[in-house]
Protein backbone atom coordinates (compact mmCIF):
# COMPACT_ATOMS: atom_id res chain seq x y z
CA UNK A 1 0.00 0.00 0.00
CA UNK A 2 1.19 3.58 -0.60
CA UNK A 3 3.00 5.41 2.19
CA UNK A 4 2.67 9.12 2.85
CA UNK A 5 5.88 11.15 2.96
CA UNK A 6 6.08 14.62 4.50
CA UNK A 7 9.05 16.92 4.00
CA UNK A 8 10.10 19.36 6.70
CA UNK A 9 10.32 22.31 6.99
CA UNK A 10 8.33 22.90 3.77
CA UNK A 11 5.45 20.55 4.77
CA UNK A 12 5.21 19.27 1.19
CA UNK A 13 3.54 15.88 1.25
CA UNK A 14 3.33 13.10 -1.34
CA UNK A 15 2.70 9.36 -1.61
CA UNK A 16 5.19 6.62 -2.49
CA UNK A 17 3.96 3.42 -4.08
CA UNK A 18 5.10 -0.01 -2.93
CA UNK A 19 8.76 -0.51 -3.88
CA UNK A 20 9.20 3.11 -4.95
CA UNK A 21 12.12 5.16 -3.65
CA UNK A 22 11.53 8.44 -1.85
CA UNK A 23 13.33 10.30 -4.64
CA UNK A 24 11.26 8.70 -7.40
CA UNK A 25 8.05 9.49 -5.52
CA UNK A 26 9.12 13.09 -4.96
CA UNK A 27 9.96 13.55 -8.64
CA UNK A 28 6.63 12.07 -9.61
CA UNK A 29 4.99 14.62 -7.29
CA UNK A 30 6.86 17.43 -9.12
CA UNK A 31 9.16 18.11 -6.17
CA UNK A 32 12.94 18.41 -6.40
CA UNK A 33 15.03 17.22 -3.51
CA UNK A 34 18.83 17.18 -3.62
CA UNK A 35 20.26 14.17 -5.46
CA UNK A 36 23.14 13.35 -7.73
CA UNK A 37 23.86 9.73 -8.59
CA UNK A 38 20.45 8.09 -7.95
CA UNK A 39 22.23 4.89 -6.89
CA UNK A 40 23.46 5.36 -3.34
CA UNK A 41 27.00 6.42 -4.23
CA UNK A 42 27.42 10.17 -3.85
CA UNK A 43 25.56 11.01 -0.64
CA UNK A 44 23.97 14.20 -1.99
CA UNK A 45 20.47 13.07 -0.99
CA UNK A 46 21.42 12.05 2.57
CA UNK A 47 18.61 13.29 4.83
CA UNK A 48 17.31 12.82 8.36
CA UNK A 49 14.35 10.64 9.29
CA UNK A 50 12.17 12.44 11.84
CA UNK A 51 9.68 9.59 12.10
CA UNK A 52 8.93 6.32 10.33
CA UNK A 53 10.93 3.38 9.00
CA UNK A 54 12.79 2.98 5.72
CA UNK A 55 14.41 0.22 3.65
CA UNK A 56 17.90 1.70 3.15
CA UNK A 57 18.36 0.03 -0.26
CA UNK A 58 21.62 -0.74 -2.09
CA UNK A 59 24.36 1.81 -1.37
CA UNK A 60 28.08 2.17 -0.84
CA UNK A 61 28.99 1.53 2.79
CA UNK A 62 31.20 4.60 2.91
CA UNK A 63 28.36 6.84 1.74
CA UNK A 64 25.86 5.72 4.37
CA UNK A 65 27.63 4.26 7.39
CA UNK A 66 26.16 2.40 10.36
CA UNK A 67 26.84 5.53 12.39
CA UNK A 68 24.80 7.55 9.90
CA UNK A 69 21.91 5.11 10.24
CA UNK A 70 22.06 5.26 14.03
CA UNK A 71 21.76 9.04 13.74
CA UNK A 72 18.61 8.67 11.65
CA UNK A 73 20.10 9.38 8.24
CA UNK A 74 19.12 7.71 4.96
CA UNK A 75 19.79 8.07 1.25
CA UNK A 76 16.55 9.10 -0.43
CA UNK A 77 17.62 7.99 -3.92
CA UNK A 78 17.64 4.31 -2.87
CA UNK A 79 15.61 4.38 0.36
CA UNK A 80 12.08 2.96 0.18
CA UNK A 81 9.49 3.76 2.86
CA UNK A 82 8.27 0.89 5.01
CA UNK A 83 5.82 3.17 6.86
CA UNK A 84 4.65 6.73 6.54
CA UNK A 85 7.69 9.02 6.79
CA UNK A 86 8.50 12.49 8.00
CA UNK A 87 11.87 13.67 6.64
CA UNK A 88 14.06 16.69 7.19
CA UNK A 89 15.44 17.80 3.81
CA UNK A 90 17.53 20.94 3.50
CA UNK A 91 16.28 21.91 0.04
CA UNK A 92 12.95 21.31 -1.62
CA UNK A 93 11.84 23.31 -4.62
CA UNK A 94 9.39 22.94 -7.47
CA UNK A 95 10.94 21.35 -10.53
CA UNK A 96 8.07 21.92 -12.92
CA UNK A 97 10.18 24.27 -15.03
CA UNK A 98 12.56 21.42 -15.91
CA UNK A 99 10.80 18.66 -17.84
CA UNK A 100 12.34 15.19 -17.86
CA UNK A 101 12.00 13.85 -21.40
CA UNK A 102 12.82 10.80 -23.49
CA UNK A 103 14.35 11.91 -26.77
CA UNK A 104 16.21 10.52 -29.78
CA UNK A 105 19.58 11.96 -30.71
CA UNK A 106 22.27 11.45 -33.31
CA UNK A 107 25.97 11.29 -32.60
CA UNK A 108 27.28 14.26 -34.54
CA UNK A 109 30.98 13.88 -33.76
CA UNK A 110 33.41 11.80 -31.71
CA UNK A 111 36.69 13.51 -30.85
CA UNK A 112 39.36 11.42 -29.12
CA UNK A 113 40.68 14.11 -26.80
CA UNK A 114 42.93 11.57 -25.04
CA UNK A 115 43.66 7.86 -25.56
CA UNK A 116 40.85 7.00 -23.15
CA UNK A 117 38.58 10.06 -23.36
CA UNK A 118 36.13 10.93 -26.13
CA UNK A 119 34.30 14.23 -26.47
CA UNK A 120 30.96 13.29 -27.99
CA UNK A 121 28.54 15.81 -29.46
CA UNK A 122 24.87 14.95 -29.89
CA UNK A 123 22.33 16.51 -32.22
CA UNK A 124 18.64 16.53 -31.30
CA UNK A 125 15.77 16.40 -33.80
CA UNK A 126 15.11 19.60 -35.72
CA UNK A 127 13.52 22.37 -33.64
CA UNK A 128 14.09 20.45 -30.41
CA UNK A 129 16.06 21.65 -27.39
CA UNK A 130 16.70 20.03 -24.03
CA UNK A 131 16.04 22.37 -21.13
CA UNK A 132 18.47 21.62 -18.31
CA UNK A 133 20.53 23.15 -15.56
CA UNK A 134 24.28 23.39 -16.03
CA UNK A 135 25.77 20.36 -14.27
CA UNK A 136 22.89 17.94 -14.88
CA UNK A 137 23.21 14.62 -16.71
CA UNK A 138 21.32 12.36 -19.11
CA UNK A 139 20.80 8.59 -19.26
CA UNK A 140 21.35 6.72 -22.52
CA UNK A 141 18.61 4.09 -22.87
CA UNK A 142 20.26 0.92 -24.15
CA UNK A 143 18.49 -1.83 -26.06
CA UNK A 144 18.69 -4.35 -23.22
CA UNK A 145 16.88 -1.95 -20.88
CA UNK A 146 19.99 -0.83 -19.03
CA UNK A 147 21.14 2.78 -18.76
CA UNK A 148 24.41 4.64 -18.85
CA UNK A 149 24.62 8.13 -17.38
CA UNK A 150 26.82 10.98 -18.60
CA UNK A 151 27.03 14.61 -17.54
CA UNK A 152 26.30 17.41 -19.97
CA UNK A 153 29.52 19.35 -20.49
CA UNK A 154 28.12 22.43 -22.18
CA UNK A 155 26.19 25.26 -20.57
CA UNK A 156 22.47 25.41 -21.43
CA UNK A 157 23.03 28.77 -23.08
CA UNK A 158 24.96 26.91 -25.82
CA UNK A 159 22.61 24.00 -26.47
CA UNK A 160 22.52 23.64 -30.27
CA UNK A 161 24.51 20.44 -29.65
CA UNK A 162 24.90 18.49 -26.43
CA UNK A 163 28.46 17.69 -25.32
CA UNK A 164 29.54 14.67 -23.28
CA UNK A 165 33.00 13.63 -22.04
CA UNK A 166 33.16 9.83 -21.96
CA UNK A 167 36.03 7.79 -20.52
CA UNK A 168 36.73 4.37 -22.03
CA UNK A 169 36.15 1.70 -19.41
CA UNK A 170 37.62 -1.59 -20.78
CA UNK A 171 34.75 -4.03 -21.07
CA UNK A 172 32.24 -1.23 -20.51
CA UNK A 173 28.81 -1.94 -21.92
CA UNK A 174 28.59 1.44 -23.66
CA UNK A 175 32.09 2.89 -23.80
CA UNK A 176 33.59 -0.18 -25.50
CA UNK A 177 31.11 0.15 -28.34
CA UNK A 178 31.65 3.90 -28.52
CA UNK A 179 35.44 3.62 -28.78
CA UNK A 180 35.65 0.51 -30.95
CA UNK A 181 32.60 0.59 -33.23
CA UNK A 182 30.90 3.97 -33.44
CA UNK A 183 32.01 6.29 -36.22
CA UNK A 184 29.35 8.99 -35.86
CA UNK A 185 25.77 9.34 -37.17
CA UNK A 186 24.50 6.60 -34.84
CA UNK A 187 20.97 7.13 -33.48
CA UNK A 188 20.48 6.74 -29.72
CA UNK A 189 17.78 7.50 -27.18
CA UNK A 190 18.21 9.21 -23.85
CA UNK A 191 16.20 10.43 -20.89
CA UNK A 192 16.89 13.54 -18.86
CA UNK A 193 17.93 15.86 -17.49
CA UNK A 194 18.62 14.51 -14.01
CA UNK A 195 20.56 15.66 -10.97
CA UNK A 196 20.80 18.67 -8.67
CA UNK A 197 24.49 19.38 -9.25
CA UNK A 198 24.12 22.97 -10.36
CA UNK A 199 25.23 26.45 -9.37
CA UNK A 200 23.47 27.93 -6.34
CA UNK A 201 22.84 31.49 -7.45
CA UNK A 202 21.40 32.61 -4.11
CA UNK A 203 24.88 32.81 -2.54
CA UNK A 204 27.73 35.28 -2.87
CA UNK A 205 30.35 32.93 -1.40
CA UNK A 206 33.53 32.27 -3.40
CA UNK A 207 33.56 28.90 -5.14
CA UNK A 208 36.09 26.07 -5.23
CA UNK A 209 35.60 23.52 -8.01
CA UNK A 210 37.28 20.12 -7.63
CA UNK A 211 37.25 17.84 -10.70
CA UNK A 212 38.67 14.34 -10.99
CA UNK A 213 39.29 13.09 -14.54
CA UNK A 214 36.16 13.40 -16.69
CA UNK A 215 34.45 14.90 -13.65
CA UNK A 216 35.60 18.05 -15.40
CA UNK A 217 32.57 17.73 -17.73
CA UNK A 218 29.72 19.01 -15.50
CA UNK A 219 32.04 21.48 -13.79
CA UNK A 220 32.90 22.89 -17.23
CA UNK A 221 29.18 23.43 -17.84
CA UNK A 222 28.71 25.14 -14.47
CA UNK A 223 31.71 27.43 -14.97
CA UNK A 224 30.64 28.42 -18.49
CA UNK A 225 27.14 29.09 -17.19
CA UNK A 226 28.60 31.34 -14.49
CA UNK A 227 30.61 33.23 -17.10
CA UNK A 228 27.54 33.60 -19.31
CA UNK A 229 25.69 35.22 -16.41
CA UNK A 230 28.66 37.40 -15.44
CA UNK A 231 28.95 35.87 -11.97
CA UNK A 232 31.60 37.91 -10.17
CA UNK A 233 32.23 35.54 -7.27
CA UNK A 234 35.86 34.39 -7.02
CA UNK A 235 36.21 30.92 -8.54
CA UNK A 236 39.13 28.48 -8.50
CA UNK A 237 39.23 25.17 -10.35
CA UNK A 238 41.40 22.25 -9.20
CA UNK A 239 41.50 19.55 -11.90
CA UNK A 240 43.11 16.34 -10.74
CA UNK A 241 44.32 13.64 -13.14
CA UNK A 242 47.01 10.95 -13.08
CA UNK A 243 49.36 12.17 -15.81
CA UNK A 244 49.56 15.04 -18.26
CA UNK A 245 47.51 13.31 -20.96
CA UNK A 246 44.60 13.23 -18.50
CA UNK A 247 44.20 16.99 -18.95
CA UNK A 248 42.31 16.31 -22.16
CA UNK A 249 41.29 19.96 -22.65
CA UNK A 250 44.48 21.57 -21.35
CA UNK A 251 44.09 25.00 -22.94
CA UNK A 252 40.45 25.75 -22.09
CA UNK A 253 40.81 26.48 -18.33
CA UNK A 254 43.91 28.53 -19.12
CA UNK A 255 41.86 30.63 -21.53
CA UNK A 256 39.22 31.13 -18.84
CA UNK A 257 41.90 32.34 -16.47
CA UNK A 258 43.16 34.85 -19.02
CA UNK A 259 39.69 36.13 -19.86
CA UNK A 260 38.15 36.30 -16.37
CA UNK A 261 39.91 38.05 -13.50
CA UNK A 262 37.83 36.19 -10.89
CA UNK A 263 38.87 32.72 -12.12
CA UNK A 264 42.00 30.67 -11.26
CA UNK A 265 43.01 27.27 -12.66
CA UNK A 266 45.23 24.81 -10.76
CA UNK A 267 45.94 21.44 -12.45
CA UNK A 268 47.13 18.63 -10.16
CA UNK A 269 48.83 15.39 -11.32
CA UNK A 270 48.85 12.44 -8.95
CA UNK A 271 51.32 10.27 -10.92
CA UNK A 272 53.13 12.35 -13.56
CA UNK A 273 55.19 10.38 -16.05
CA UNK A 274 58.89 11.17 -16.59
CA UNK A 275 58.13 12.32 -20.12
CA UNK A 276 55.58 14.82 -18.77
CA UNK A 277 58.37 17.01 -17.34
CA UNK A 278 55.67 18.31 -15.00
CA UNK A 279 56.62 21.47 -13.07
CA UNK A 280 53.27 21.92 -11.36
CA UNK A 281 51.32 20.55 -8.40
CA UNK A 282 51.31 16.83 -7.61
CA UNK A 283 49.45 14.50 -5.24
CA UNK A 284 45.78 14.08 -4.46
CA UNK A 285 43.65 16.91 -5.77
CA UNK A 286 41.67 17.43 -2.56
CA UNK A 287 44.95 17.72 -0.62
CA UNK A 288 45.99 20.56 -2.93
CA UNK A 289 42.84 22.41 -1.87
CA UNK A 290 43.62 21.80 1.79
CA UNK A 291 47.17 23.06 1.32
CA UNK A 292 45.91 26.30 -0.18
CA UNK A 293 42.93 26.87 2.15
CA UNK A 294 43.16 26.51 5.91
CA UNK A 295 39.60 27.75 6.45
CA UNK A 296 36.71 26.84 4.12
CA UNK A 297 33.94 28.15 6.36
CA UNK A 298 33.16 30.98 3.95
CA UNK A 299 33.24 28.94 0.72
CA UNK A 300 31.09 26.71 -1.45
CA UNK A 301 32.69 23.59 -2.93
CA UNK A 302 31.49 21.82 -6.08
CA UNK A 303 33.19 18.51 -6.80
CA UNK A 304 32.76 15.78 -9.37
CA UNK A 305 34.68 12.53 -9.83
CA UNK A 306 34.90 9.07 -8.32
CA UNK A 307 32.92 8.35 -5.15
CA UNK A 308 36.10 7.68 -3.17
CA UNK A 309 37.48 11.12 -3.94
CA UNK A 310 34.19 12.78 -3.15
CA UNK A 311 33.76 10.92 0.13
CA UNK A 312 37.18 11.82 1.50
CA UNK A 313 36.97 15.41 0.23
CA UNK A 314 33.62 15.91 1.93
CA UNK A 315 34.84 14.41 5.17
CA UNK A 316 38.13 16.29 5.37
CA UNK A 317 36.84 19.63 4.08
CA UNK A 318 34.11 19.61 6.73
CA UNK A 319 36.07 18.13 9.64
CA UNK A 320 39.46 19.75 9.08
CA UNK A 321 38.72 22.97 7.21
CA UNK A 322 35.33 23.98 8.61
CA UNK A 323 33.33 23.79 5.38
CA UNK A 324 29.58 23.91 6.19
CA UNK A 325 28.13 20.55 5.06
CA UNK A 326 25.34 22.32 3.22
CA UNK A 327 27.93 24.11 1.06
CA UNK A 328 29.40 20.88 -0.35
CA UNK A 329 27.81 19.87 -3.66
CA UNK A 330 28.82 16.65 -5.41
CA UNK A 331 28.23 14.48 -8.44
CA UNK A 332 29.78 11.00 -8.20
CA UNK A 333 30.79 8.84 -11.18
CA UNK A 334 30.23 5.14 -10.47
CA UNK A 335 30.22 2.00 -12.57
CA UNK A 336 27.81 -0.89 -13.01
CA UNK A 337 30.02 -3.27 -11.02
CA UNK A 338 29.71 -1.12 -7.91
CA UNK A 339 25.97 -0.64 -7.68
CA UNK A 340 22.93 -1.94 -9.52
CA UNK A 341 22.16 1.24 -11.48
CA UNK A 342 25.33 2.83 -12.87
CA UNK A 343 26.02 6.53 -12.89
Amino acid sequence: MPHQITIKPSDHSFAADDGETVLAAAMRADLMIPYGCRNGACGTCKSRIISGKIDYGAHLSGTLTDADKSEGLALLCVGKPLTDLVLEVREVRRAGDIQIRKMPCRIEKIDKAAPDVAIVTLKLPANERLQYLAGQYIDFLLKDGRRRSFSLANAPEDDALLELHIRHVPGGLFSDVLFNQYKGREILRFEGPFGTFHLRIDSDKPIIFVAGGTGFAPIKAVIEHAFNHQVERPMVLYWGVRSLKGLYLPHLPGEWQTQHRNFTFIPVLSDPLPEDHWPGRTGFVHKAVMTDFTDLSGYQVYTCGGPGMIDIARREFVAERGLPPEDFFADAFTYAAQVDAPK
